[in-house]
């Protein structure tokens, strides 16, 4: 692994998602073990950048809070990168393109979001949503076309990149990966004091982006008329609306806000089960954390996240947007806790980073 890698980001820190902690994570083991891995994306206000970080001057994106668009510069910094690494399609994701086109370089693009899938909560219109969905394909189909090798988290993406997308481009399945000796069981006593959690109900929860592609709306319809305890962990542009549908539910719903890195694993270890109703996830990487900390998930039959939970293993699926099929769900997780949180937690090494960067070694070093 001593290859130099430039990865080119529309989002990264301090915004928090799955595609900035994948990239953290992966520069972090990728330079452990000898490489190097430059990170070039959008700056914002509240992150200091790190040696081998470089930040491209953005403005905010007006559809979508939280994400900031940069422009497809090329620092003088990464020039001379043996590999270039897309993990956006958009933006500084062509700034990559450029620099592997211009010298040479192998262009390694990963596929992290269904862009398209994401247009009926970009505009208010179903004419001009379903136009944005076909020009988002098109748009894929041209940016990802350009590589040497497509990564995707999960098999579910492959299937919709190469029959849906049409790239014609090989593509490899590459899970983002758990840094397992961060996501671990471990003692809740002082998060669940510090956040005052009633222990003596179920506690069911979620944390990530509070986006309304997430659903999250629909978890709450579920818990009310459930005895449980339901914390959302994370913050979004859904929030509000989300605060005001849970104002109405007759079960304790709690928003915790952002929560620290450190207080991740007592979050998830605190749950009894984790609930993601999302159907357009590529992967789900916070159900895998919630599984290596030994919870179970429930989760939506559909995108990645049918592969990505185990049925009967790392907990159950439902059918999205099926209220019931959620508290069914959660019932029968809730009653098989105990075995469930078993298998999580013997499949740990499974889905632990490690693995995860091995398998991009590989791909890295078959497009030299």
């Amino acid at each position: 692994m001593s290859r130099w890698v430039a990865a080119f980001t529309d989002t990264y820190l301090p915004t928090i998602n799955g595609v900035t902690y994948t990239i953290r994570t992966w520069r972090d083991f990728w330079e452990k073990n000898g490489g190097r891995m430059d990170v070039v994306y959008p700056q914002s206000d509240g992150y200091t950048p790190e040696q081998g970080e470089h930040p491209i001057g953005s403005l905010p994106f007006p559809f979508y809070e939280g994400y900031r668009l940069g422009t497809p510069r090329i620092p003088k910094a990464v020039l001379d990168a043996e590999i270039v690494h897309a993990h956006t399609p958009f933006a500084i994701g062509v700034g990559g393109l450029r620099l592997a086109r211009k010298h040479d370089r192998p262009f390694v693009t990963s596929y992290h979001t269904p862009t398209g899938e994401y247009a009926d909560y970009l505009v208010p219109n179903d004419s001009v949503a379903d136009y944005v969905e076909r020009a988002a394909g098109a748009y894929e189909r041209w940016f990802f076309g350009h590589s040497d090798a497509v990564l995707t988290p999960s098999e579910a993406t492959k299937r919709h990149v190469v029959e849906t997308v049409g790239v014609d481009a090989p593509v490899h399945v590459v899970p983002n990966g758990v840094d397992i000796e961060r996501f671990h069981p471990v003692e809740t006593g002082a998060f669940v004091r510090k956040y005052d959690l009633d222990v003596d109900t179920p506690i069911i929860g979620y944390t990530g982006r509070h986006g309304y592609e997430k659903r999250l709306s629909e978890v709450i319809a579920a818990a009310d008329g459930m005895d449980i305890t339901l914390v959302f962990g994370g913050d979004g542009p859904a929030r509000k609306s989300l605060e005001k549908q849970a104002a109405d539910c007759d079960a304790d719903v709690r928003f915790l806000g952002f929560l620290e890195r450190d207080e991740m694993a007592a979050f998830y270890t605190a749950l009894d089960v984790f609930a993601f109703p999302s159907p357009v996830e590529t992967q789900g990487l916070v159900a895998l954390e919630a599984n290596a900390c030994g919870t179970p998930v429930v989760g939506a039959d559909a995108g990645a996240l049918s592969n990505t939970v185990v049925a009967g293993e790392t907990g159950y699926h439902f059918e999205s947007g099926d209220i019931e099929g959620i508290r069914t769900a959660i019932r029968r997780a809730l009653a098989e806790h105990d075995e469930l949180r078993e298998t999580c937690l013997a499949r740990r090494n499974q889905v632990s980073v490690e693995r995860a960067v091995e398998q991009l070694a590989a791909v890295y070093e078959n497009v030299r």
